[in-house]
């Protein structure tokens, strides 16, 4: 496109491309490097556009673009939020292995049976208390002394 053409759509069209930007992005700054974007493109391609075309094609590239820019946003935003997802379960294992770490050096080995039972595999009182052979009330009183102990614990520990 020649540098004349290029001239007269700009001034003919910049202040609605920018105002569709506008009003999609709410960014001042974002919105004129679209269309700035769209105006580069003219000038460095080999873009024909037809006169009865012409504000069609620079409105729907500058809300292509716009749609393009608010995506990658989207993106962006998700992948951070992921991040710190991540990190935040990096923690909650990590604290979680403590905890089995500490039950395993701690506990009696019949604590430590009831702690697998209950918090590792997921048996209820009634379950661990058969498997155990002991009733549902001592299952409930191990846990108690056990969850007690850790606590304890970590909480000592954090001062």
């Amino acid at each position: 496109m020649k540098n004349e053409e290029l001239k007269k759509l700009f001034v003919q069209y910049y202040s609605k491309m920018y105002r569709v930007a506008r009003t999609m992005l709410y960014d001042e700054q974002e919105s004129k490097d679209v269309v700035s974007d769209i105006f580069e493109r003219l000038l460095n391609g080999n873009i024909m556009l037809l006169p009865e075309t012409e504000e069609r094609y620079l409105l729907t590239s500058v809300r292509n673009q716009c749609i393009k820019r608010l995506n990658h946003e989207a993106v962006k935003r998700l992948m951070s939020e992921n991040y710190t997802h991540e990190q935040e379960d990096s923690q909650e294992d990590e604290r979680l292995s403590e905890i089995i770490e500490f039950a395993q050096r701690s506990l009696s080995e019949q604590e430590q049976r009831i702690f697998n039972l209950r918090f590792t595999e997921g048996y209820s009182y009634q379950e661990t208390a058969s498997k155990e052979g002991i009733s549902k009330v001592a299952v409930w009183k191990h846990l108690s002394h056990l969850v007690n102990t850790i606590k304890e614990h970590f909480n000592s520990s954090k001062k």
